[in-house]
C-alpha cells in the first residue's frame, strides 16, 4: 500500500485527514479513488492502515481501519553525525541513510571539510532541499518517521550533543582491525541498549584529524574498525547503518 504522513493533529478517533501536496498526488497522480486502502504515519513511529471515504480540492479523509508500532524503526535511535561532503554528496548520503533506517541527520564541520555553509540562506535551502529528499526517501521505504536533516554545527557542538547519547561510536581507519579488535567493534555493535540513543560520527573527505578523533574519545566515543579497506565519506556511513540494521534488525522496543 502507498504510505503517507500526516500530524498528530490530524488524527481522530475514528478518521484522518491529509492536507498538502499529497492530496494532489493521491487524487491526480496515483488517481485513487473512494474505498482504496493506504497507509498513513503520524511520523512519529505509528502506522495506521485506512480506507479512504472522501477527496475534496483540499482535504483527503480515511477511516482508520487498525494501526500499529511502526516495523521498519529500529530499536533504538541512530543519530548520524556526518561530515560535509563535496558537491552532491550530501544527497545521496541522506537518502540512502534514511532507507537504512536512521533518525536524524546532523551535518557537521570538521577541520578537513572542504564545503562552507558560512551563509545563513544558503543554510536554510540547502536544509529545506535535504530536508525533501529526507521525506521522499522515508515514503519509498516504508519508514514510521521522517527524519530530520538539523542545522550544521562545528565539531566541539556535535560533541557536547552526542555526549547526552548513551553510545557514541566514531569509525577511524586507525583503529584496531586485528581479528580481536573487529570482534571488539561487533561486540559494541551488536550489545547496542534496546531504547537508547546512539550517536555515529562520520568525517568528511580526508576523514577526522586525530587530534579530532582525540576529542572525541575525551567525550566518550568509542573508536571502531570497519575493516582493513579505506572507505569513502558516503560509504562509510552506509557501511556502518547496515550493520548495525542487520544485526539488531529482529530486537523490539519493549
Amino acid at each position: 500500500m502507498y504510505h503517507f504522513y500526516t500530524e498528530k493533529t490530524n488524527i481522530s478517533d475514528k478518521t484522518i485527514s491529509i492536507f498538502g501536496d499529497d492530496v494532489n498526488h493521491i487524487k491526480n497522480v496515483l488517481r485513487m479513488k473512494e474505498g482504496e486502502e493506504i497507509i498513513i504515519c503520524d511520523s512519529e513511529g505509528t502506522d495506521y492502515y485506512t480506507r479512504i471515504v472522501s477527496l475534496s480540492k483540499d482535504e483527503v479523509v480515511a477511516e482508520i481501519l487498525s494501526y500499529g508500532i511502526s516495523e521498519a524503526e529500529m530499536p533504538f535511535k541512530v543519530h548520524l553525525f556526518q561530515g560535509l561532503p563535496k558537491k552532491d554528496k550530501m544527497e545521496m548520503i541522506i537518502q540512502k541513510s534514511v532507507e537504512l533506517g536512521v533518525y536524524d541527520i546532523i551535518p557537521v564541520m570538521t577541520k578537513r571539510v572542504i564545503v562552507k555553509l558560512d551563509d545563513k540562506k544558503k543554510e536554510e535551502a540547502k536544509i529545506k532541499r535535504w530536508q525533501a529528499i529526507s521525506e521522499s526517501a522515508a515514503k519509498q521505504s516504508g519508514r514510521g518517521i521522517i527524519p530530520k536533516i538539523s542545522n550544521c554545527l562545528n565539531f566541539k557542538e556535535s560533541l557536547k550533543l552526542a555526549q547526552e547519547m548513551d553510545v557514541v561510536l566514531i569509525p577511524y581507519e586507525n583503529a584496531d582491525n586485528s581479528h580481536e579488535g573487529m570482534k571488539a567493534s561487533f561486540d559494541l555493535i551488536r550489545n547496542i541498549p534496546v531504547g537508547s540513543d546512539v550517536a555515529v560520527f562520520i568525517g568528511p573527505e580526508g576523514g577526522f584529524e586525530p587530534t579530532e578523533v582525540e576529542e572525541a574519545i575525551s567525550f566518550g566515543a568509542k573508536p571502531i574498525s570497519l575493516g582493513k579497506r579505506i572507505l569513502r565519506t558516503e560509504t562509510a556511513g552506509m557501511m556502518l547503518l547496515s550493520v548495525i540494521g542487520f544485526v539488531n534488525g529482529d530486537r523490539q522496543i519493549e
